[in-house]
């Protein structure tokens, strides 16, 4: 692979130099030209306190332009970018600065409240991402130096800055390390995934590949976390690399707040979790589905064609009728959900990735998708399940390819764990894989619960039928001494506009898991439920940290 990630950015800055790039959602916006001279001065702050190429920058502030000019400025500098989610407590968060011995950090001003400096002893400068404002400096002579960056920065172009000012690094090799992202996935400890320069050029390519119409007129929402590769890679740097226009929520995205955006924003592509998009399905379509005699007329051929077209009319408006699909991953999509959007036509596709891979790993357009699959292996990367059927037994998923990291950060046994003797990155999920190359997944292997006569159970499918029940929000199975026990979220607002008090809900969670129970295996049915009292906690994709809701961790 003989192109190099930064000249992609620099080409695409020259090119796209007086088109919008960055916007905080009703608030500024900054042009390519603008980010540019941004990341020049922060350059120019990089050198002031000492950081050498391949040295760690760590930042960690909520979605905003700020954030994506801070990341451009460490990866075009040749330092490497470690991004850590603004929502991890301040121990986390110093934690994982520590480890990534990075030499800065870049914090939003809450996070900035939070964290303390000397508990990261090997930090020698703290900035202020929202203003760049040096908060704290190991060497005196720093912010003094930072109150004459205009000064400093005229110095260096004494005539003007102009597009062909720019001079980014340039990577050695496409191996070489470009970034460390950690993340708490849903078994357990952080590692810091190593992702070298060949992914990211792969991803970019692939989405050039399969969303060429995205030019410098297209405008795209950025509602994940772009400390997450998910929200990273194609709702900020593949924009960044074809001259599209970002624009970051900014606070917390509920789903009208995201349905308000996309309708004013109109994106060319739409990028989701399930969660979001169940959440839309549950709140404006279930009920109306749901009305009395709509199943007998969703039964006859000539009226379900002509609903099925309104719904994904009224539906595709809703997201702001400009998209060319809506991609989801990230975790298990809601069966019934899935299989009603397929049914009317929805411009959806449900795809697969981890950290690991930076993050794509499969892939069909919503044309071509088979339903409940998340389509093929994707360009440069290669997909086998580890069964003696794949298309009938599940299997480990095995991926190799330009997109797999390099290893874990400092943490030789869990690579070594994590590849096979010849090579093949053990992505730690169970799928089957058809004839035609269509990947199915069956859940994690480490959260597939063995039945009682040594049936394999996996407590995702049965969460998606329990997740389509009235008044459930979200819910987890797990295994209590040899008995499924359902954990449930419910919609406290939507059984408060019924009148329910608190036993009256848990009285609907029982009624609903005698419903779900009618159509499981006697092996596979629950015994049964708990009332959860919060929401789950969730990685940053939005996964629910499963290992802290496991029998021996809740009693503890």
């Amino acid at each position: 692979m003989d192109i190099s990630f930064n000249k992609m950015i620099e080409d695409s800055f020259k090119k796209n130099w007086d088109c919008p790039a960055l916007s905080d959602y009703k608030g500024i916006t900054l042009y390519y030209r603008d980010v540019a001279r941004r990341i020049e001065k922060l350059h120019i702050i990089f050198s002031i306190c000492g950081i050498q190429k391949g040295k760690k920058i760590a930042l960690c502030a909520r979605n905003q332009a700020n954030w994506g000019v801070v990341f451009l400025a460490c990866i075009t500098y040749g330092a490497v970018p470690v991004p850590i989610l603004h929502e991890f407590k301040p121990g986390n968060i110093e934690f994982i600065v520590n480890h990534s011995e990075a030499k800065a950090l870049f914090v939003g001003s809450r996070v900035a409240e939070e964290i303390t400096a000397s508990n990261m002893p090997n930090v020698e400068n703290i900035i202020n991402l929202d203003e760049f404002k040096i908060l704290y400096a190991k060497d005196p002579k720093v912010p003094d130096t930072r109150e004459h960056l205009n000064e400093l920065f005229g110095k260096k172009y004494p005539k003007a800055f102009v597009k062909e000012s720019l001079n980014y690094y340039k990577e050695g090799s496409p191996n070489e390390l470009a970034l460390i992202n950690y993340t708490s996935g849903t078994s357990g400890f952080s590692k810091g995934v190593m992702i070298p320069y060949r992914a990211l050029i792969s991803n970019v390519l692939f989405a050039v590949q399969v969303m060429p119409q995205v030019n410098n007129t297209s405008s795209v929402v950025s509602m994940l976390p772009t400390a997450h590769m998910y929200g990273m890679m194609f709702e900020f740097l593949f924009e960044m690399c074809v001259g599209a226009h970002v624009f970051f929520l900014t606070r917390v995205p509920s789903p009208s707040i995201i349905v308000k955006a996309l309708e004013e924003i109109k994106p060319i592509l739409i990028i989701a979790v399930p969660l979001i998009i169940e959440k839309i399905y549950k709140s404006r379509l279930q009920p109306f589905l749901k009305k009395p005699g709509m199943r007998f007329l969703l039964g006859l051929p000539i009226v379900d064609k002509k609903i099925g077209d309104k719904i994904n009319e009224t539906l595709s408006n809703t997201f702001g009728g400009n998209f060319l699909e809506v991609i989801v991953g990230g975790a298990a999509f809601n069966k019934e959900a899935d299989s009603f959007f397929h049914k009317i036509g929805f411009r959806y596709t449900v795809g697969y990735g981890m950290t690991e891979c930076a993050p794509i790993i499969a892939y069909s357009p919503w044309d071509k998708l088979k339903l409940y699959s998340c389509g093929k292996a994707a360009p440069r990367m290669q997909i086998k399940v580890d069964s003696a059927i794949p298309a009938t037994i599940p299997g480990e998923i095995l991926v190799k390819g330009d997109n797999v990291m390099l290893g874990y950060y400092r943490n030789d046994e869990a690579t070594k764990e994590s590849f096979t003797s010849d090579g093949w990155f053990r992505t730690g999920d169970l799928g089957l894989m058809d004839e035609d190359g269509y990947l199915y997944i069956k859940g994690r292997s480490k959260t597939m619960i063995l039945g009682p006569s040594g049936q394999n159970i996996y407590p995702e499918e049965i969460e998606s039928i329990i997740n389509n029940m009235p008044y459930v929000v979200e819910s987890l199975v797990v295994d209590e001494g040899g008995k499924l026990i359902a954990l449930i979220y419910p919609d406290m607002e939507a059984g408060e506009v019924e009148g329910f008090s608190r036993e009256m809900m848990m009285q609907k969670m029982e009624e609903n898991i005698k419903i779900v129970n009618q159509d499981l295996p006697n092996y596979c049915k629950l015994s049964g439920v708990r009332v959860m009292p919060e929401e789950f906690e969730k990685t940053p994709k939005r996964s629910i940290k499963r290992y802290l809701y496991q029998p021996n961790t809740l009693e503890n």
